[in-house]
């Protein structure tokens, strides 16, 4: 992208008034500043809409707004039914996403990946367009008032946490579930920590630390729900301090009843905005999460990953077990296995299954599912694909069928030139992010895989996120 002349480039700060002309992928609006085309890519803008914006972010070429009033609405736009900052598009009429995003998968294979001749099927619409997720993160704020709300962060550049009556994207269990944790820590007086940013200056202990009495500051909550099986778990995740978790567990069961599973107590002092990592404490009940996928009987731990739309999880993976097309005999790899949700599956399907993942414990998870679930021809272990490939290569033999499920960054170039070599007939890729997948393709297909078949799966209605399925084949 060029750079536009310096006067073209706006600051930080400014307030534009905007025209959108498309979406980025990534889901903000796209406009243009003056003869120039300087990029300002605008949150909470669809296209056809004309919006007062102000600029957070400034790059040489580009820069991100956030929208402050929209002056003209599009034709299309629709009006909101959630306060959640995180579902953009739901001012954008349901079938219309569809339509975006299965033109975004194939603009990104063509564009970025310059991949032509493979069949783009039809996108999955979603189970449910509302309360379809299983898993949330909320985290804890304090308003200028000093009173402790528990929601979500303020899009696009902002620091502040927005308090949250109804989240419209988890079950009405869950909402409760929040409810009650938010209340009771408002009983009790704590109030949350204090985050990088704004205000004044703190050093690390003073921002990641307890509060002066001694007591935790809290970071999040995170509220888990087994959907097939109406159990949920509760994480509190804080600083280090003193904390009342007894309590806390004592308050979700009498609120909760027989739909608690779980009460989990995670202290961290992470700088980051991050619910991963600390030590995790089990404080009631059990440390795992009953649910079902499909005919697997799972148990979920606090940090494991796992599909947050359980009813599109099992969608997902009924495509990926129709491209792997096992016969009975195959030899499958699963790398980025997680806890063996998809190598589980595929397994009963398959002469042997071998899965990688670098989180030990999402490996004794998926352990632990392969005996709960009576299946005797897998077998798992931790290891960086990168490294641990070539080892079982040598152990395995050669994949018959390849599976990944990367992250959303995708594979690495290391790890792609580790499939080259492993050679398999055939290559399912779960994607969670088209632009990475792009990439990926042109590289298999460079090295002699055919891209044939891509499924869209909208796993995530009213937001930008894209699933897909790809299939590769040795030409």
């Amino acid at each position: 992208m060029n750079a536009a002349p310096p006067q073209a480039r706006p600051q930080r700060g400014d307030e534009l008034e905007l025209q959108i002309d498309s979406l980025a992928f990534g889901g903000e609006g796209v406009a243009r500043l003056g003869e120039s085309g300087y990029v300002v890519f605008v949150a909470g803008a669809i296209p056809g809409d004309r919006v007062r914006a102000v600029v957070h972010k400034r790059k040489r070429s580009y820069a991100h707004a956030r929208t402050l009033e929209v002056l003209s609405p599009s034709p299309e736009r629709i009006a909101p039914l959630a306060q959640h900052p995180g579902v953009a598009w739901q001012v954008i009429p349901y079938e219309r996403q569809l339509e975006i995003k299965h033109a975004q998968v194939r603009e990104a294979l063509e564009r970025i990946g310059h991949l032509e001749g493979f069949e783009l099927e039809e996108i999955v619409p979603a189970v449910e367009q509302w309360r379809y997720r299983n898993k949330l993160e909320y985290s804890f704020g304090n308003t200028d008032g000093g009173e402790l709300v528990c929601g979500f962060h303020a899009p696009a550049g902002g620091n502040a946490v927005l308090a949250m009556d109804d989240c419209l994207l988890a079950s009405e269990l869950g909402n409760r579930a929040r409810e009650i944790a938010a209340g009771w820590c408002r009983a009790q007086r704590l109030t949350a920590w204090e985050r990088g940013g704004g205000g004044p200056a703190r050093t690390r202990e003073q921002r990641i630390g307890p509060a002066s009495d001694g007591r935790v500051r809290l970071r999040n909550l995170v509220v888990r729900e087994g959907r097939r099986t109406g159990r949920l778990q509760v994480r509190i995740v804080t600083t280090d301090g003193e904390l009342d978790a007894g309590g806390l567990a004592a308050a979700l069961a009498k609120g909760l009843g027989e739909s608690l599973d779980g009460v989990l107590w995670t202290r961290s002092d992470r700088p980051a905005e991050t619910t991963q990592g600390g030590e995790t404490e089990l404080v009631w009940g059990e440390g795992e999460l009953p649910e079902r996928l499909g005919e697997l009987d799972l148990r979920i731990s606090a940090e494991a990953f796992f599909q947050t739309n359980t009813e599109m999880a099992e969608v997902l993976y009924g495509i990926a077990a129709d491209y792997a097309a096992l016969e009975g005999w195959e030899r499958v790899y699963d790398l980025y296995c997680g806890i063996g949700s998809i190598a589980l599956t595929l397994a009963p399907r398959a002469g042997e299954l071998w899965g990688i993942e670098l989180v030990e414990q999402a490996v004794a998870d998926a352990i632990a599912g392969a005996r709960r679930n009576e299946i005797e021809k897998v077998r798992f272990f931790a290891g960086d694909t990168r490294l641990a490939l070539p080892e079982l290569l040598e152990r395995a033999g050669r994949p018959d069928v390849v599976v990944v499920d990367p992250p959303r960054a995708g594979l690495s170039k290391k790890v792609v030139h580790r499939i080259i070599e492993a050679s398999p007939r055939r290559i399912v890729y779960v994607s969670c992010n088209p632009t990475t997948l792009a990439p990926n393709a042109a590289e298999l297909v460079e090295a002699g895989w055919r891209l044939a078949r891509v499924r869209p799966v909208d796993m995530f209605p009213q937001t930008h996120h894209i699933e897909c399925v790809a299939l590769f084949e040795r030409s």
